[in-house]
């Protein structure tokens, strides 16, 4: 991790500098959280109850936490935001409509998120 946040910093820092930082969004997640607790195989297991994600520019704001876990990083505590939610205010975001229908093959109707709402909590 000292690398990434050395390189994030530096993008981070760069972008700002260039004023190109409020017209750009940097997201940096994974695919789920990890168990509170240490697995039999000294690892940790996927938990998708809690998860952290890093947003940066592009009308977030800045210095800002959103949320927050239990003591042992095992249940949503305060403010929790879904997928579905953070999804729909990425993509509220970048220009495109959360609630947009997409057709697939066969006139299917599908979702671009389901069920998310926008927090504007976290917008600039």
């Amino acid at each position: 991790m000292p690398n990434f946040d050395v390189a994030f910093a530096a993008l981070i820092n760069d972008l700002d500098q260039r004023k190109m930082l409020d017209s750009t969004l940097i997201m940096v997640s994974s695919e789920f959280g990890r168990t509170p607790k240490v697995n039999k195989d000294a690892g940790r297991d996927h938990w998708p109850r809690v998860f952290s994600v890093v947003l940066a520019g592009g009308g977030i704001k800045r210095g800002m936490i959103y949320g927050s876990s239990d003591a042992t990083g095992g249940e949503p505590n305060s403010d929790p935001m879904c997928v579905e939610d953070l999804s729909a205010t990425l993509y509220h975001q970048i220009g495109v409509d959360p609630d947009k229908r997409l057709i697939a093959p066969g006139n299917r109707p599908i979702d671009i998120v389901r069920g998310g709402k926008v927090v504007r909590e976290i917008l600039a």
